[in-house]
């Protein structure tokens, strides 16, 4: 791709309008908002990461290729998962060739223990009630993070209940868009979870967790693919690392860098050429797969994640990738989990 074709490509996302979802009416007017600032300050010289005097003091971020600033992202994200929510599966099906899938299964796998099995315990009797009510264990607690969906959060009650028999296990599935939300609310309703309370769904940042989600109050926090669209990675990472009990687990599951030099320029060709066609395609909407593939591209490396991990207080493994190691590559590298203990 020419440097002018590209130069046109990155224009087009800087202006994109995207589209109003019904659950996240006010996006258009946001944006708006946010296109007026830009082009307001177009005469001054461009922003950069951190920049603090382009932007009248304020600081900036990245979304995708093109810098922002930090109080705009999170506007300009809600627009990107408004816009792809109802066919987001569909889509990470037609980009991963479904391999996801299986990342997925690794990543609940590796992260959900050994579980005690649940007895049924019968409530036909205030005195049955009473007694086993002394009975009932503590359940196993999980915040999965920037989950809308409900992929992750279905993935650990179907383990928990089919490998160990155990149902007493309640995750609640925090996200900042209310149409990714939705989308889970319809697929819990068809499953055997529906209306029990085993899984919630809260409106909520990584950035500040709801006020209801105390401290050491979580045995496991998981986030899918979600942090990279975080304004403050040491701030998601602090928050966990808050609402953990000593002893609780993180699981990070996200795009990584790919390891094998020809393997990765293949995948990037990959990534950039056919993936915002396939958005056209699938969902109407090319501009809003540009900048998830764009924000795949500015995430950090392994070892750079790891690092984070660590200096949020968690205990990882070696810094290697690997078992014993601070993270696992899947396929390749193209997604990875990062795990961590809160001591």
């Amino acid at each position: 791709m020419t440097a002018p074709t590209r130069l046109l490509r990155l224009r087009s996302l800087a202006n994109a309008n995207f589209p109003r979802s019904r659950c996240f009416s006010t996006t258009n007017v946001a944006l708006n908002a946010v296109n007026n600032n830009n082009a307001s300050s177009s005469s001054q010289s461009p922003l950069t990461p951190g920049d603090s005097t382009s932007a009248g003091a304020k600081k900036t971020t990245h979304f995708g290729f093109r810098e922002v600033l930090e109080e705009q992202k999170e506007t300009l994200v809600g627009g990107v998962f408004s816009s792809v929510a109802s066919s987001y599966d569909l889509m990470n099906d037609s980009m991963s060739l479904g391999i996801h899938r299986l990342w997925k299964d690794s990543f609940v796998s590796t992260l959900v223990p050994r579980l005690p099995p649940s007895l049924h315990q019968n409530q036909s009797s205030s005195a049955s009630a009473s007694s086993s009510s002394a009975t009932t264990p503590a359940p196993f607690k999980v915040l999965d993070v920037a989950g809308g969906t409900g992929d992750i959060a279905l993935r650990i009650l179907d383990r928990a209940r089919e490998k160990f028999a155990c149902r007493d296990v309640e995750v609640e599935i925090v996200d900042l868009n209310e149409g990714m939300l939705n989308e889970g609310r319809k697929r819990v309703a068809k499953t055997l979870y529906y209306n029990t309370p085993q899984i919630s769904f809260t409106h909520g940042n990584a950035q500040s967790l709801p006020s209801h989600i105390a401290d050491n109050s979580i045995d496991l926090y998981t986030i899918a693919f979600g942090i990279r669209n975080c304004t403050s990675l040491p701030a998601v990472l602090s928050e966990a690392y808050r609402v953990l009990k000593p002893g609780g687990k993180i699981g990070v599951l996200e795009f990584g860098k790919v390891s094998n030099p020809l393997f990765r320029e293949v995948y990037r060709q990959y990534s950039f050429s056919f993936i915002p066609i396939m958005g056209k395609i699938l969902a109407g909407d090319a501009d809003s797969y540009q900048y998830l593939v764009e924000s795949i591209e500015r995430f950090p490396s392994q070892p750079d994640f790891a690092r984070l991990v660590q200096e949020a207080g968690f205990q990882t493994g070696q810094m290697r990738e690997g078992k014993g190691g601070a993270w696992t590559d899947f396929t390749g590298g193209i997604a990875t989990m990062w795990t961590g203990v809160k001591a």
